[in-house]
């Protein structure tokens, strides 16, 4: 039995765990995930209330955009998804977005981190949480990973998920077997950074704004405001509200080294200016998105990077090609027929 390891129980990791189950059965194939977050998400990550589990919020991507130009060739993933109810069309109103022609949104009732269980759990793979991958050395045509607590174990395939610097950082003989032209691709690739902030309120609390997202495009600080229940379209007494704010960009590089309950106060600040009107939360989460979105990706948009043929090695995602839903799973083409 082959052990594959995927780092990284984002939206490419888990997307990358199903389309390999879909093409090897368990006896053939295991599958391994390793994320040093506490949950599964990534940057799709939904955010729970301390006081209260059934409100929650997107602290990450807040909606799935598909493109006229991908949606004849992954309805299969859209449908998928529908059927199973873990996404439902956009209805809320927004105000301030941009949207292509032909593009569609859709929302998650359950959370944005949804969509990524919901391809764990079709993957059957093995996954662990608190495992923050520091080293990977080359043993006996096998790769051995280390994670931060000094533990290790062995694979015949690694796939690498996390941000491009986080795959810089590591140690072991990977530092010489990315080679020169790699690294220095790799180290081309840029990121924006951001705050977001989550604001939970008791249920029955009343949040009087015409919409349910909204794009701002005249604060220094906020750029984005979600309703997060109105906009799932899951308003009802029973479940508390909870809001979503994201920073601009520019506000996000300039205090990305600052005490986070700082920049939380500065946002809170903005915020009562664009919305008077929002009452106080029972309780708030601040964020600091390091690697928010992909500014520059890897040249030429390859859908990933081979680093390592025997045994495989090979990184992907939002980095290596277009940032959308629709292109990860480019990713898995190369890793199936080696598997297999």
């Amino acid at each position: 039995m082959a052990r594959v390891l995927i780092v990284g129980a984002g939206l490419t990791g888990s997307l990358c765990a199903a389309l390999l189950r879909r093409e090897l059965p368990q006896r053939l194939l295991r599958i391994v995930l390793w994320d040093k977050a506490r949950g599964a998400g990534g940057r799709m990550a939904t955010s729970r209330s301390t006081q209260d589990p059934k409100c929650t919020a997107d602290l990450g991507a807040q909606y799935v955009t598909r493109m006229p130009e991908y949606a004849k060739k992954h309805q299969g993933f859209y449908e998928d998804l529908l059927t199973h109810g873990v996404l439902r069309p956009l209805t809320a109103p927004i105000e301030g977005m941009q949207m292509k022609e032909g593009a569609e949104n859709f929302v998650t009732p359950e959370g944005i981190s949804s969509i990524v269980k919901h391809y764990l759990k079709e993957s059957g793979a093995d996954v662990f949480y608190n495992h923050h991958v520091t080293q990977i050395c080359l043993r006996d045509e096998k790769w051995e990973v280390c994670v931060s607590t000094g533990s290790s174990d062995q694979f015949d395939i690694v796939i690498l998920t996390m941000p491009v610097p986080q795959i810089l950082q590591l140690q072991g003989d990977i530092v010489n077997i990315i080679n020169k032209s790699q690294r220095q691709q790799l180290e081309s690739v840029s990121y924006s950074s951001r705050y977001a902030l989550g604001l939970f309120y008791e249920a029955g609390t009343q949040i009087d704004v015409p919409w349910a997202v909204r794009y701002i495009s005249d604060n220094p600080c906020i750029r984005f405001i979600s309703i997060d229940n109105k906009k799932r379209n899951i308003e009802s007494p029973d479940v508390a509200p909870s809001v979503v704010v994201h920073t601009t960009v520019p506000f996000g590089t300039s205090h990305l080294e600052s005490d986070k309950e700082k920049v939380q106060q500065l946002i809170l600040e903005q915020l009562k200016d664009v919305v008077p009107s929002l009452p106080e939360p029972a309780s708030i989460k601040c964020h600091r998105w390091r690697y928010s979105q992909v500014t520059k990706a890897f040249p030429g948009s390859p859908g990933q990077i081979t680093l390592h043929t025997k045994p495989f090695l090979v990184c992907g995602g939002d980095p290596s090609g277009p940032g959308t839903f629709s292109q990860f799973w480019f990713l898995m083409v190369d890793v199936i027929d080696l598997a297999a």
